[in-house]
């Protein structure tokens, strides 16, 4: 049960009038004559925590002098199986059992060492170490030594001690000092020392950690995560990585791994069964709200989706409910989301873009390479493409100036006339200033049959207000017509009052208001008001519409105090529609715009085809911008660079331009 003082987070509970004897009787009769009840198995063991398993297993070996263990394997097979016996194990033995598995034999299984050994606490380590030693008479490190090399066995060597700092008074000198120090081990080091890496990160206490995590961000602006991919690599990074992980929020680390674990084509069952086990009498509660609030689905359901028979029914009895139902918040996710807003509020990111003004640009020399690129038969797309990427706005701006004065002829519609697709597209987009650019892109989602509401929300919830009057005084050159006019006649209801607000540019650009701040955070919180000239949409509009980004972050860090619940969550629990979704595109885009369009861009390429428009829009809008930001935020919440999966999804002179404009792999 949970420590003194803790509220229990596990999903299985202690059995109520529980009798060894009476459940021992139970599972010899459902094993006994042809065939077996798995049903009555799943029911029971599953309903009993795990010091009444062990009990079970005793009272069975005296009532009957046979091994239960040994009976549910012959009985059993298959997933459900592993998961039953898995389950009859105390944890320290089920750690033991499965460390032994990931390095016996050839090969070794580094996810599971990762995992467990990055996961536990001091108590758990020492705990596996000794039933390690009983289970197999071998010592652990000793074992793990045999079947490691290099910094990443050095580091399991460390965790292996189980003498992680666990005091929780911190020295504010002592988290500058590592801060800096991990700096300069890793960024401001030609190469890199590992070892103090592993000191710092094997040894520290978690809240001492946390701290220092902030202050990384503080002074190198960027996450630790993203110099620990940048100066490390292997096992030792991923170590390192879910080591941190860990230390944020071990809930959050499992709720990944489970999503990893079900998620695209197959199911590694492995993982799915040593994570429901091992935390179902620990933090499932948690595991599963950060996921349904990370992932937008219950884990219950994903579970339900990717698995079948007795196992499934087995695992959805470990999980313990289903969140999409109940729609609750629980206090772990609240804590993650306020971290999230904190983070938020103190880093200080330099905003960087991928496309530099070339230093030693000659617009008259590009035009003619331009020229002779279109001239005759056939286009050197290569080069109208290996000039046009690594040009600014600004320099392409000279470019179609000195075009025309060369040659007498439109470079624009040269450009058109030669090239065609998706290639075309990207091309002609670049050759527009952005606010040109993001006038047509609104003009084309509003005009003819249907609305795409997608891009609106997108350019109007993301840009600065001198961004949306510049994109007011192109829409109006460019089309002789007020861009609040075609909003307006376009959309309706609640949204088309967000976006003429947000076309209005008049965003307050001043820092937060604490009194105001909290003020805000219990209006967005009301939900009592049954007045329509205050309804909870307006409430929301007047808000989110109008308050500065600084302002904004501190609103939503009072509204999970005043709520338990994260404003994205709220919107999505009490809103639908487009409304919703402009909602969330503007808490995104405070929260971290350039992680918003990292998972624009990700979407528009996961699964099967690629949404071109989205990965063309977001490619040109933020070149110049935060596309190294993004392409960050990309490999931190995807595990894989913006580079790779353009070079995958996309292909021909299009993919040549879109690597051009991402600027590098990660």
């Amino acid at each position: 049960m949970a420590p003194k003082g803790k509220v229990y987070r596990g999903s299985v509970k202690e059995f109520p009038g529980f009798d060894a004897s009476q459940d021992a009787e139970a599972l010899y009769n459902a094993m006994k004559g042809f065939g077996s009840d798995k049903e009555a198995i799943l029911d029971l063991i599953t309903s009993r925590n795990n010091k009444q398993r062990v009990e079970i297993c005793q009272a069975y070996k005296s009532q009957y002098g046979k091994d239960l263990i040994a009976d549910l394997k012959y009985e059993l097979t298959g997933k459900f199986e592993r998961l039953i016996v898995s389950l009859m194990r105390p944890p320290p033995y089920s750690d033991a059992k499965e460390i032994k598995d990931a390095i016996a034999g050839i090969g070794t299984d580094e996810k599971c060492l990762i995992e467990i050994l990055a996961s536990r606490t001091n108590q758990e380590i020492h705990d596996l170490v000794a039933a390690y030693k009983d289970a197999y008479e071998r010592d652990l490190e000793a074992d793990v030594v045999g079947d490691t090399s290099g910094h990443f066995k050095k580091m399991l060597v460390v965790l292996l001690q189980g003498a992680r700092e666990e005091d929780d008074v911190v020295s504010e000198d002592l988290v500058e000092q590592d801060a800096k120090d991990l700096l300069e081990a890793g960024e401001l080091k030609w190469g890199t020392d590992e070892a103090q890496f592993i000191y710092i990160l094997g040894r520290r206490s978690k809240q001492h950690l946390r701290l220092v995590f902030d202050e990384y961000l503080k002074i190198s602006g960027k996450p630790i995560e993203r110099s620990i991919r940048g100066e490390l690599s292997g096992d030792f990074e991923k170590l390192m990585l879910a080591v941190v992980k860990c230390i944020r929020s071990t809930a959050e680390y499992f709720a990944e791994r489970l999503y990893k674990a079900m998620k695209g084509l197959g199911t590694r069952d492995n993982t799915l069964i040593r994570i429901m086990v091992s935390r179902s009498e620990i933090d499932m509660l948690d595991i599963r709200e950060v996921f349904r609030t990370k992932y937008e689905k219950s884990l219950y359901n994903m579970i339900k989706e990717d698995t079948s028979g007795e196992y499934k029914k087995a695992l959805l009895k470990l999980c313990g409910g289903d969140d999409d139902a109940a729609g609750e918040f629980f206090p772990e996710a609240a804590q993650v989301a306020y971290r999230m807003w904190e983070l938020s509020a103190v880093a200080k990111v330099e905003l960087r873009g991928t496309v530099q003004p070339t230093g030693s640009f000659n617009d008259d020399g590009d035009a003619q390479v331009l020229r002779k690129a279109m001239k005759g038969i056939g286009t050197d797309e290569g080069a109208i493409i290996e000039v046009l990427t690594q040009r600014s706005n600004a320099q392409r701006q000279q470019i179609l100036k000195a075009y025309k004065a060369h040659y007498g002829r439109d470079l624009m519609a040269d450009l058109k006339s030669e090239l065609s697709g998706s290639l075309a597209k990207l091309i002609l987009g670049l050759m527009l200033t952005p606010a040109q650019y993001d006038a047509k892109q609104l003009r084309k989602a509003v005009e003819g049959a249907g609305t795409d509401e997608s891009v609106l929300i997108e350019i109007m919830a993301t840009r600065n207000n001198q961004e949306i009057k510049a994109i007011n005084e192109a829409y109006q050159e460019a089309y002789n017509k007020q861009l609040e006019d075609d909003l307006s006649s376009d959309t309706s209801g609640h949204f088309k009052r967000i976006l003429v607000s947000l076309a209005l540019g008049n965003r307050d650009e001043g820092p937060e208001n604490l009194t105001q701040a909290q003020e805000d955070a219990k209006k967005l919180a009301d939900v009592s008001s049954n007045d329509s000239s205050d309804s909870l949409e307006t409430r929301f509009l007047s808000i989110l519409c109008t308050r500065s980004y600084p302002h904004l972050r501190r609103v939503f860090q009072e509204f999970i105090k005043l709520t338990n619940h994260d404003v994205e969550h709220a919107i999505r629990k009490r809103m639908s529609g487009d409304v919703r979704d402009a909602f969330l595109a503007i808490v995104r885009s405070v929260k971290n715009k350039p992680a918003f369009f990292a998972d624009k861009l990700y979407k528009s390429m996961k699964g099967a085809g690629t949404d071109e428009r989205t990965l063309t829009r977001i490619m040109i809008s933020r070149s110049e911008i935060d596309l190294f930001n993004i392409r960050g935020e990309f490999m931190d919440l995807f595990d894989k660079s913006l580079h790779r999966m353009i070079e995958k999804d996309t292909s021909g002179d299009y993919r040549t331009a879109l690597l051009a404009l991402c600027g590098g792999e990660d």
